[in-house]
């Protein structure tokens, strides 16, 4: 078995946060960004910012080791009913900035 560690380890937690839904964690109930919520919402600019805000709020309480610098929510040209988060951030330790995606399912 082998840990993730750096960069790498922190693009996985913040995978993780944004992957976990609230209540999934028993020890941990608040635990998550709990974007599935947004399952079946109108792909609309509105829908986007709310998903952007929980994602800001979401990392900004359970990733200390980052600040983040924007969260950016598009409609995916490709589909009509997903939208494409970027997440751009820097690691607290180094100062190196870096950009994740994350493709999100929304109703149309």
């Amino acid at each position: 078995m082998q840990w993730s560690e750096g960069e790498r380890n922190v693009r996985e937690a913040i995978q993780v946060i944004l992957a976990t839904e609230p209540r999934e964690r028993t020890l941990l109930p608040e635990f998550g960004a709990g974007l599935s919520r947004y399952l079946f919402e109108p792909n609309t600019v509105t829908t986007r910012h709310q998903i952007a805000e929980q994602i800001s709020r979401s990392l900004a309480e359970w990733e200390p080791r980052i600040a983040v610098e924007s969260v950016s929510v598009d409609a995916d040209p490709q589909d009509a009913r997903a939208a494409t988060a970027t997440i751009t951030y820097k690691l607290v330790a180094t100062g190196a900035r870096e950009r994740l995606g994350l493709n999100i399912t929304l109703a149309g």
